[in-house]
């Protein structure tokens, strides 16, 4: 079975006289020498990049999501099960999987991807995640067809929402909106692709993918979430959530937008609320964190990710599933989960959710909508060369939703300077 989960779209690799890499040492190189990973060093992770050169932006944390996820792996090996042995991803796997986790994430973060969600609702819509699939089956130009033609474990393990876009209201969008609240992307791949998606589902059955694929609906369309992942996308998952709730914690405190004051206001009572000796560690621990003194800090921070990887345990979570990829996940315990949860949502409360944060965000979007009308307007006049006839083909042969993901492709893949530097050449200053 291990060998259908190695086969790659295209049935082929290249004939390479005395190399002898595994084929997730050969997935791994790919995603790291594309366009699509190089660009993660010019794009928001929170703060928009060139604010302050200490936090990170989405290259640094997209390294640092793997070094947590060979952490996992590494805690999973000795702690773990027999089956859950068994299971574990080849190092270069994981390190591919935390790579490019987020190479489909458009100029400027979640305000970017909801822009571009608003402006593709009549063709299909637009999801982060969703992007990353299509990056590595479809758009890098590693094989004529099939994009970086990855294994097919690779692409499971991509999938943090294994299912296709619902019904997307048949909107206008050609006038932008002065608000874009209510046009958060459903979390879900696009049908342009689905026939990648059905070929990493093959070899489950039919039972097995109706389990894998379960969504619930969150209030009312397009709103979706999908309930299940794969195993080796719960261990990416995890890697990303550790990144996020302890790395950009660190760069809210040192650049000063986090305050010890601001910290206590907000996670005093949620750390009453764990387990005595994790409340005891932690009050210790955010000591350090608002030291002066650097390396205490360091200490803290190193202290913090450690909690969460030595806590990880492999869990059933689908226990009818005949597929073990699809039903073993894994998790924290309930009051690890609790204190990540709190961790990333202090980050969240006292630095995304801050006026400064916000306004640079609305900016953001509007850049994007603006840019995204006026291609949208004269195609063939304002396009680049290699785009245009991206554009042209894509309309030759699927009309204008074709047209408008190709369109779409190359505005998501801009770097926050890219973008900014084509608006002001079309619009001037904003």
């Amino acid at each position: 079975m291990e060998d259908v989960w190695q086969q790659r779209r295209s049935n082929d690799a290249p004939a390479r006289p005395g190399d002898r890499r595994n084929p997730w040492q050969r997935d791994r190189a790919r995603i790291l020498h594309s366009a699509a990973f190089r660009r993660l060093q010019s794009k928001t992770q929170i703060m928009n990049v060139g604010e302050n050169d200490f936090y990170r932006t989405r290259l640094t944390h997209s390294l640092e999501a793997a070094q947590i996820g060979a952490s996992l792996i590494n805690q999973i090996a000795f702690t773990g099960s027999e089956q859950a042995k068994l299971l574990l991803p080849d190092n270069n796997l994981m390190e591919a999987l935390c790579l490019a986790h987020d190479i489909g994430h458009p100029p400027f973060g979640h305000g970017g991807e909801t822009a571009l969600n608003y402006k593709m609702l009549q063709s299909g819509g637009f999801e982060g995640n969703g992007q990353t699939f299509r990056i590595v089956g479809r758009l890098e130009s590693y094989h004529a067809h099939h994009g970086m033609d990855l294994t097919r474990r690779t692409l499971l393990g991509l999938l943090k929402y294994p299912v296709l876009m619902p019904e997307l209201p048949a909107l206008n969008t050609q006038a932008n909106p002065t608000s874009l609240a209510q046009w958060k992307p459903a979390k879900a791949l696009y049908k342009a692709d689905e026939e990648i998606l059905d070929w990493v589902l093959a070899p489950l059955s039919a039972a097995d993918r109706r389990l894998f694929q379960q969504v619930e609906t969150l209030h009312a369309s397009p709103y979706q979430r999908s309930l299940h992942k794969a195993f080796d996308a719960s261990m990416m998952e995890l890697a990303d959530d550790i990144a996020y709730g302890v790395h950009d914690l660190e760069d809210a405190v040192v650049t000063g937008t986090l305050s010890a004051k601001d910290w206590h206001s907000f996670m005093d009572s949620r750390l009453a609320e764990l387990p005595k000796p994790l409340q005891q560690l932690m009050e210790k621990l955010v000591q350090q964190l608002f030291s002066n003194e650097h390396h205490l800090r360091k200490n803290a921070i190193g202290a913090l990710v450690n909690i969460f990887v030595t806590a990880v345990a492999v869990q059933e979570v689908l226990p009818a599933a005949e597929e073990p990829l699809i039903r073993f996940n894994a998790v924290l315990p309930e009051g690890e989960r609790q204190l990540l949860n709190a961790l990333k949502s202090v980050v969240f409360e006292h630095v995304i959710n801050t006026p400064e944060i916000q306004q640079l965000r609305y900016r953001s979007q509007n850049m994007l909508l603006q840019l995204f009308s006026a291609f949208h307007a004269e195609p063939t006049r304002l396009l680049p060369k290699n785009s245009r006839a991206r554009w042209e083909a894509a309309f030759t042969a699927e009309g204008q939703a074709g047209a408008d993901r190709a369109l779409c492709d190359y505005i998501a893949g801009m770097t926050d300077d890219y973008a900014g530097h084509m608006y002001r050449r079309m619009f001037g200053t904003l």
